[in-house]
């Protein structure tokens, strides 16, 4: 009897960490008003825009977990993009941003529109969650991607953001490339962002907004309708010239006939 070769086992890759709590679904939701600001050369024109916060909290005796998101209007963007989750480790005493959903390994934020001071925004909100509740927790830091640091103005613009929120970035020494961020404690980390950039709404601000447009809505078609009104008024002064004109040039013809056929005679 042939002896069969015994399959081997195909190695099994190993995944990132995963919690039920890593993916949820947001609970609240807020409304984010972007001002508009000044074309950028690199990010291109800056609009008014509103999106909408999504937010959700779980706790645990071992884990406690803030999850945010934006979502855009009429737009889809990447799974990855848009989204932070804070995780309270209370076992370790740590605390850990994560911006990959469905995992617990950190992540940089990505967020569009980039460029409006949304990144900051997230992680103030994160970074003040945290320091309400466990301020005393160490911050796990993470190497930042080499990616941002091949166009100077990405690099400068992501180290800006880090180190506003109060985290400590280094470098690899000699390289623009290998960048590290990390804070001894959550309490260091700032919790503000820039107001100017980005407000979160109220109803009462949705409300008075709502009617400040609709009266601007009315008084915008009052002013046409008066337009309306002067322009039929000139047009109807235009047709009266127009019909005395006409008269005149008739009047005018006779009396030139008259006076000819008044010589001839």
């Amino acid at each position: 009897m042939n002896e069969t070769d015994t399959e081997q086992p195909t190695p099994v890759e190993e995944k990132a960490e995963t919690h039920p709590w890593a993916d949820l679904t947001p609970d609240h939701h807020f409304l984010l008003r972007l001002a508009p600001l000044p074309t950028d050369r690199m990010t291109g024109q800056r609009p008014l825009r509103f999106v909408q916060l999504g937010k959700a909290e779980r706790h645990g005796e071992d884990l406690s977990v803030l999850s945010l998101s934006v979502q855009l209007p009429g737009q889809r963007v990447h799974r990855e993009h848009n989204f932070l989750n804070v995780w309270a480790d209370h076992g370790k005493k740590e605390i850990r941003f994560t911006a990959d959903p469905g995992t617990l390994d950190s992540g940089l934020l990505q967020v569009e529109p980039s460029n409006r001071g949304l990144g900051r925004f997230l992680l103030a909100q994160g970074i003040a969650w945290a320091k309400s509740k466990w301020g005393h927790y160490h911050v796990l830091g993470m190497e930042l991607p080499a990616r941002d640091g091949f166009v100077e103005e990405m690099r400068k613009r992501r180290d800006h953001v880090v180190e506003k929120q109060g985290f400590t970035l280094t470098y690899a020494e000699g390289q623009h490339l290998k960048a590290h961020y990390s804070a001894a404690k959550a309490s260091e980390l700032s919790d503000e962002w820039n107001t100017d950039k980005v407000q979160v709404l109220s109803l009462l601000d949705v409300g008075s907004m709502l009617e400040q447009a609709d009266k601007g809505l009315h008084e915008r078609d009052l002013t046409i309708f008066k337009l309306e009104e002067r322009i039929a008024a000139y047009k109807r002064d235009d047709a009266g010239l127009k019909f005395t004109m006409v008269c005149l040039v008739a009047f005018c013809l006779f009396e030139a006939g008259l006076l000819i056929w008044t010589v001839l005679q």
